[in-house]
């Protein structure tokens, strides 16, 4: 029993220090963006949103962030199956469920895509519950192809592709060599027209309310001081704070989770006033 007691005592004291280290280089190494407090916004920047991987542990809360603002008429979900949640948010009117199967192939979004202002894409799979092969279809392949066909339908501005590629993206484990590559290819494709592309190196991410439990809300307290967790709901906020911002970052800009993290306070103070 004392063996089992001093186990367990060193295990939460190994747990307690690790956190202390995650939150002390969180605070001291990320945040490399201010908002710009006197910033012009483009209040039609966000009047039609399309949302990729709603069913999934962030993209619940994109899908709620876009919903909730009074700036955005219409949100499309692209989606193979629907969930509860997209049912809930479909009752306000402004949500339509687009069911796809295909995603290297957009042809049949056709009708819609020459609409879309803002692109919120969340996604993908973890690296270990695929092989090589499909991680890089489904997180190089599938956006690629999208903003492609999005491009050819249209590149008037205001557009904006939100890239969720996660921390760690700049190592070189193949999954981040992957995500660079989207990173880098999804800016190229768009330079020179309306469309800017932006990549969040995210850490954790709380799902929406609707999905969380206690753990999730725990998880998020104690990373919290290290601007390490943020909530999925609070990461659409900042992807629509950013589209808004249509002369503030450029085309290819990486935001880091800090830096998610004061947009969505930026958005908060915008619908405050």
């Amino acid at each position: 029993m004392k063996f089992l007691k001093l186990t367990a005592c060193i295990a939460l004291a190994a747990l307690a220090v690790l956190l202390l280290g995650l939150n002390t280089w969180g605070y001291f190494a990320l945040g490399k963006l201010a908002p710009d407090p006197a910033a012009a916004r483009d209040t039609g920047a966000n009047e039609v949103v399309m949302v990729f991987g709603a069913t999934g542990r962030a993209g619940g809360g994109l899908v709620v962030a876009a919903v909730e603002d009074p700036r955005v008429q219409r949100v499309y979900v692209v989606t193979r199956r629907t969930i509860p949640l997209l049912e809930e948010l479909a009752a306000s009117g402004k949500l339509e469920v687009r069911l796809h199967q295909d995603f290297t192939d957009y042809s049949d979004l056709a009708d819609i895509l020459p609409q879309v202002n803002t692109v919120l894409w969340a996604l993908g799979t973890s690296s270990l519950q695929v092989d090589e092969a499909t991680y890089t279809r489904i997180h190089v392949d599938f956006p690629l192809a999208f903003v492609e066909a999005w491009l050819a339908a249209r590149q008037e501005a205001p557009m904006a592709f939100h890239f969720i590629a996660g921390m760690g993206t700049d190592g070189d484990a193949a999954w981040a060599r992957d995500k660079r590559h989207t990173e880098s290819e999804t800016a190229r494709l768009a330079a020179g027209t309306g469309l800017r592309s932006f990549s969040y190196r995210s850490a954790y991410i709380r799902p929406a309310d609707q999905q969380s439990n206690l753990l999730h809300h725990l998880l998020q307290a104690v990373l919290a001081p290290g601007s390490l967790a943020m909530s999925s709901r609070d990461l659409g906020r900042a992807m629509l704070e950013i589209s808004a911002r249509s002369n503030e970052l450029p085309n290819g800009t990486l935001i880091d989770a800090a830096d998610s993290i004061a947009y969505a306070r930026a958005y908060g103070d915008t619908t405050a006033e």
